[in-house]
């Protein structure tokens, strides 16, 4: 199995092995899902977050209006009514005005936020430190996971409107946003290898031999956004490393330098024929000018 080390720009994503005679067709539309569901389990966990801390969204016409504008328009929170959290609920005031503020009780909370940590965990960039490849069904499974923790919590469900909902049921709109432009689609995906387009119609082993044991770095891209940038010589560490070699090697060649004295050749025990003149019986002789 070829090892493939997927990176987005000079960042690390994830780890994915498959045979070396796998279409390149095939590996890239799994390399776009895992990066795609990687980006929606984020979204999600960071949406769920305020969701244990303020409750469930406001109605979009509710959004960021205080409560005297609100009661002036005589607006009402029909979902909020029923979407009550397992346990009642305690009020935290959203001062963004997205979230109608009947956050969860502790209890519930730490059932959010453990199952937050561990959807994070499944899909962590340290997980390519450690060696773990990350599968399309390890990732569904943390979705299902957060799902679950929610359907715990909100066992009457969430509005239809609520982010998280629209995002398990695949109707999220990320038009305009930051997290929208993160998204490659599938069928505009593209992966490089040392500066070369991986084409779809060949195969994996048609760039990298018949070494199953091969490990490669790929940069995933969006089609027609150009050759990403190669990757360095040497890693970042590398380098951080070999700059302090040659910064504490300069400090000890100036100490040699400093300590350079040489006077002590002219000591009598420097002088190599002191033994000679010794037994020639010419050790003490001065010579003078007549």
């Amino acid at each position: 199995m070829v090892l493939l080390h997927v990176k987005r720009g000079d960042e690390s994503q994830f780890l994915l092995q498959t045979p070396g005679s796998t279409k390149l067709e095939e590996i890239t539309v799994r390399v776009a899902q895992v990066y795609n569901a990687r980006l929606k389990v984020q979204r999600i966990c960071s949406e769920m977050e305020e969701l244990a801390e303020h409750g469930i969204f406001l109605p979009p016409n509710m959004q960021g209006l205080t409560d005297d504008q609100i009661e002036e328009l005589k607006l009402r929170d029909e979902w909020g009514e029923k979407c009550v959290p397992s346990g009642g609920s305690v009020f935290k005031k959203d001062n963004i005005g997205r979230r109608n503020g009947q956050a969860p009780n502790e209890k519930m909370k730490q059932i959010l936020k453990k199952t937050i940590e561990e959807a994070k965990a499944i899909i962590s960039k340290k997980q390519v430190e450690a060696g773990v490849c990350v599968t399309i069904e390890m990732v569904e499974a943390a979705l299902d996971q957060l799902r679950g923790a929610v359907m715990i919590v909100y066992p009457m469900g969430l509005p239809p409107y609520d982010p998280i909902r629209k995002e398990f049921e695949n109707k999220e709109d990320l038009s305009g946003t930051q997290a929208g432009l993160n998204v490659i689609r599938e069928s505009e995906a593209q992966l490089w290898w040392v500066a070369k387009e991986l084409r779809r119609t060949k195969t994996l082993s048609d760039y990298v031999g018949k070494n199953e044991k091969t490990k490669i770095i790929v940069k995933i891209q969006q089609r027609g956004q150009g050759a990403p940038a190669r990757e360095p010589v040497i890693s970042s560490e590398e380098q951080k490393q070999l700059m302090l070699y040659y910064q504490r090697r300069q400090e000890e060649l100036k100490k040699l330098e400093e300590n350079d004295d040489d006077s002590c050749l002219n000591s009598p025990w420097a002088d190599n024929t002191a033994l000679k003149r010794h037994f020639h019986g010419v050790k003490d002789i001065k010579w003078r000018p007549r």
